[in-house]
């Protein structure tokens, strides 16, 4: 097949690139181009095992639609479903809102080692290949995130930096209550595991969210966070700072 772009010039050739439209298997995309929760929710976990970060869990939820009036949704009930099974309720709850088009992260929050342990034994100790009971974790001496939205799509992403564990990435799209779809869920966000959010679409976006413990802005660590911050223009920093 004959080039198509002959006619441009040399520079544009040189600077051109086509996206690739191949949408790959649902493991490639949950550590790549993302994948939705709905997806994640329906597909077998030990076909994701080699992506999954250990410790990650959905809270498959369901939305009640109220003609004319809204809709309705529970978040959990303590000792049931897969945060009773988790041995994990929240010590404190808060909301947070997002607007449209910002982003928050990446988070992270140091997880608890018992004295002389090596991180990366303890973590094999908990995520190994034979994990231990879930009553092990630490969750009163390190925090774990348990997310709920309740209005708005929201893309996260998560990273494992935990000593000892593969450095694995999972990124997908949550939907609030307020969405039609059918991937309605929370998810459990254990410490040492990274986490970024940001908008999808024109909606705020509403959290809730529980923490296994208390909040502590010791243990709020903060990861390439600069979409956080909304710099000035530089010559109004500059005239801030008496430049002249």
């Amino acid at each position: 097949m004959s080039d198509p772009w002959t006619a441009l010039k040399a520079p544009a050739r040189a600077a051109l690139s086509q996206r690739n439209y191949a949408a790959g298997t649902l493991l490639e995309r949950l550590g790549t181009t993302g994948a939705t929760s709905a997806e994640l929710l329906s597909a077998e976990r030990a076909a994701l095992l080699a992506g999954w970060i250990p410790g990650v869990e959905f809270v498959p939820r369901r939305v009640f639609r109220q003609r004319h009036r809204g809709f309705f949704g529970e978040f959990v009930r303590e000792g049931h479903g897969v945060t009773g099974s988790l041995g994990l309720w929240p010590r404190q709850w808060a909301s947070a809102t997002m607007f449209a088009g910002t982003a928050k992260g990446f988070h992270i929050h140091p997880p608890h080692i018992p004295e002389n342990t090596d991180p990366a034994a303890w973590f094999e100790h908990l995520f190994g290949p034979n994990p231990a009971p879930v009553s092990e974790r630490p969750y009163e001496k390190e925090q774990w995130d348990v997310m709920f939205f309740v209005r708005g799509n929201v893309e996260m992403l998560l990273v494992d930096e935990r000593m000892g564990l593969p450095r694995r990435v999972m990124r997908f799209v949550l939907e609030g209550d307020d969405s039609n779809g059918n991937g309605h869920a929370g998810v459990v966000i254990p410490a040492g595991v990274a986490h970024a959010l940001r908008v999808e679409g024109s909606t705020d976006a509403i959290m809730v969210y529980g923490t296994s413990t208390v909040f502590d802005p010791a243990a709020e660590g903060r990861i390439a966070d600069d979409v956080e911050r909304a710099p000035l223009p530089s010559e109004w920093q500059a005239y801030l700072e008496g430049a002249q």
